[in-house]
């Protein structure tokens, strides 16, 4: 895959404690390490919303020593559509 950078770009990691309940982190994430997924991410702030397409290309689980498993799973914008606030 090759990126220009010229404009606009999005980069993203999104990070959280596993949870494999319908609809929630595990269910969204679970396809990305075998195939290139792209998934809407919107940022609300002060009723203020970021919506961008972006592409997943990694789902790393990770334990800790006190037994959490987690995530941190990155994203970069998919489709080059210049990120606005609306």
């Amino acid at each position: 895959m090759e990126r220009l950078l010229l404009l606009a770009d999005f980069t993203i990691t999104l990070n959280g404690v596993f949870n494999d309940a319908a609809n929630l982190s595990h269910a969204v994430f679970k396809t990305v390490p075998s195939t290139s997924v792209n998934r809407t991410v919107s940022i609300n702030v002060s009723g203020q919303t970021l919506a961008n397409e972006c592409i997943f290309t990694d789902y790393p689980l990770t334990r800790a020593d006190s037994g959490e498993l987690t995530f941190a799973v990155p994203g970069s914008l998919s489709d080059g559509t210049v990120p606005t606030w609306s």
